[in-house]
Parts: C-alpha cells; structure tokens; sequence
C-alpha cells in the first residue's frame, strides 16, 4: 500500500506546478481525479512535438501519470454540479486558476469547506491573490522577474533561462511538502485549511544563498556562468576532450583535489590557503586548473577525482545523464503498462511509491 492510499485528491491544476504536486502524490498512492476541459483538456496535451508513442504529448506525460480523467464544462451547470460533487467527497483540492476565477464559480474555498469541513483546499497563482491578481503566471516571466535570470548565464548583460521551467517545479514540490502538513494537521485535528502559494514567492525562496545575500548582506548576485560567488573552485573546467564540473567545497577536499592534479603546491600558495582567499584570487586559480587538466580527458579525470573522494563529473547531455545513472544502480526509467515513465525519485522502505496508469488521453 502506498503511503497516501484513501487519500483523494480532486486536481483542477493545469500546465505543470500543480500536476507536479499532485503527480507525485499520486505516485504515494492518493488516487486523483484530473479535471480538464472538454475538447482540448490541459494546455500542454498541444505541447509538442515531441509525442511518445501513444501520441500523448511528453510534456503533459511528464507530470500526469497515475491520475484518472474527468472532462468538465465548468461554466455549465451540470459542470459545475460534478465538480462540487467530486470536491465535496475528496480530501484535497488543487487548483491554479488566476486568483478569484473559482470563487466566481461558486466553486471557492468558503463555499466547499461548507459541505467538506474537512478538505485541504491548495491555490496556486503566479503572483499572489492580490495587486498580482492579474499577471500571468508562466515559468519564463517568473524567472525573469523573480531575479533567477539574472544570476543565471555568462554575463550579466546577457540573462538566461534555466533549460527547464525550475520555478513549476519548485513551487510543485513546496506546494506538495505544504499538502503533506496540512494532512498531518487535519489527522491531528480533523480541520481542513486553505493553502496559497505563488511562483514568486517559491522562486524567491530557492534563491536560497542568493536571496539571503540580498536580504542579510545587501549583495545583489550577477550572472557568473559556472563560477559560484562563494566556493572556489566550484565551476566547470575544460579538459582535453571535454567539460568537467569540479566542487571542491572546503580546504580538505581542495587539497586532495590539487594532489589529483599534481599541483600538491597549490594549497600553500596564500592566495589559495582557504575558501576566501581561493574566491579572491578565482580567475588566478581557474588558469592554473585549466592547464593542468588539460593533460587528460573528461573521464579519466572523474575516475581519478572519484578515486580521491572529490566532487567531480563531467558534463553530460541528457541522454548519458540516464545512462550514469541507470550505471549506478538508480533505475532512474519505469515502464508502465509498455510506456516508459521517468522514476519518481523517492524510494520507502514500507511505503513503495506506485506506477499504477500511464498518463490517459483525454477520452480516457
């Protein structure tokens, strides 16, 4: 049994932040009924090319696996109906609709915690229910003016997106961590609550050390590419045949790093004798590093960093990502009913997550 098994989850999320949250919970064994709009269903059901090989697109497959299929017309009142029905008998509902669009179809928090005492009801916006209200909440806009652009890239006159929509996917996972407690709390207590969440506020967040520098130290972070404001050397590096990343994160693993390279000298220089002093200097170290691995290729390096216990790797492209890791035993692909599926990361001892239905077309 999965940890979340009678657990129901009614999902009137679209796109990719809430069907990531619910997604993973379904993956816990909450059965989750997804609410799509007749015809056309999620947005990114038209997401493609590319589509796999049951013609679904891969970027709704991504997040929509385990759940089950329920198109409704929610401005009809037999629409509108179903939904109240389906909301009145679940334990959670997840939607992220602009801020005040279920309220107007009497579908808001007051009005079903009324007939649910009980259900966890989690909204999602991009900006917040407030002077934000009306700004579309879209990955791409929230990295730009959440601040993620701008410390990501090769320079600061030239801001980058993160490959992925990171942002849905942070805020997914906060809004899924926040679900997990107001459960908690409801076992405890037997009260249902109302959650919020926005994308910038999640994205502000996982600035982590960047936002913290801002608020505690007034330091604004800039783009640096592959350098780290903080951590020398922590980039990555050009070898003979290709990129190696390199977190020599403390004194420690910089002397085993340098002995590796055969620079054993390195540690005693006072411009790399400790973490400040490294940063200080990056641009000088970075040279050094650079020269020296040029004698080898990007494997052999990892093998003889690996060897010496130090962070290293090279930079592999997505296909040999799932290949590394298929090497180190992870299963990181799971096949469903012939489809394959990308492995929910969290492994339970009692609790297995499950893959139970691969994602549905729209008819079911």
């Amino acid at each position: 049994m999965g940890a979340l098994d009678g657990v129901v989850i009614a999902d009137f999320s679209r796109v990719l932040a809430g069907p990531y949250a619910t997604m993973m919970l379904a993956d816990m064994g909450a059965e989750v009924i997804k609410i799509e709009r007749p015809g056309t269903g999620d947005d990114t059901r038209a997401w493609g090319p590319p589509f796999n090989a049951d013609g679904v697109s891969t970027y709704f497959a991504a997040v929509n696996r385990n759940k089950k299929t329920v198109q409704l017309d929610l401005h009809t009142e037999e629409g509108l109906q179903k939904a109240t029905e389906i909301a009145a008998k679940a334990d959670i509902l997840v939607e992220n609709f602009r801020p005040g669009t279920m309220e107007r179809l009497g579908l808001g928090y007051e009005e079903l915690s009324a007939i649910n005492p009980g259900l966890i009801y989690a909204s999602l916006s991009g900006f917040g229910s407030n002077a934000g209200a009306d700004i579309g909440g879209y990955d791409l806009v929230v990295q730009a003016v959440g601040g993620l652009m701008s410390v990501t890239g090769e320079s600061p006159d030239k801001p980058v997106k993160v490959g992925v929509a990171l942002v849905d996917v942070l805020t997914g996972l906060h809004l899924g961590i926040g679900i997990l407690a107001a459960l908690h709390h409801r076992h405890a207590s037997g009260e249902g609550q109302r959650i919020e969440i926005n994308l910038l506020q999640a994205a502000l967040s996982s600035l982590a050390n960047q936002s913290s520098a801002f608020v505690g130290a007034g330091v604004v972070g800039t783009a640096m590419g592959n350098k780290h404001p903080s951590i020398a050397p922590y980039e990555v590096f050009r070898t003979r045949d290709g990129d190696l990343a390199v977190a020599a994160g403390n004194d420690s693993l910089f002397q085993r790093f340098c002995h590796v390279i055969e620079r054993p000298d390195l540690p005693e220089d006072e411009r790399f004798q400790t973490n400040t002093s490294r940063v200080a200097h990056r641009d000088s170290l970075a040279a050094i590093i650079t020269d020296a691995l040029s004698s080898r290729d990007a494997q052999e390096w990892f093998r003889l960093l690996r060897d010496a216990g130090v962070p290293a790797g090279p930079v592999n492209s997505i296909d040999q990502a799932f290949e590394f890791a298929t090497d180190l035993g992870l299963n990181p692909i799971t096949t469903i009913d012939g489809s394959p599926s990308v492995s929910n990361p969290l492994t339970f001892s009692k609790t297995p997550v499950e893959y139970r239905s691969k994602p549905r077309t729209l008819e079911g």
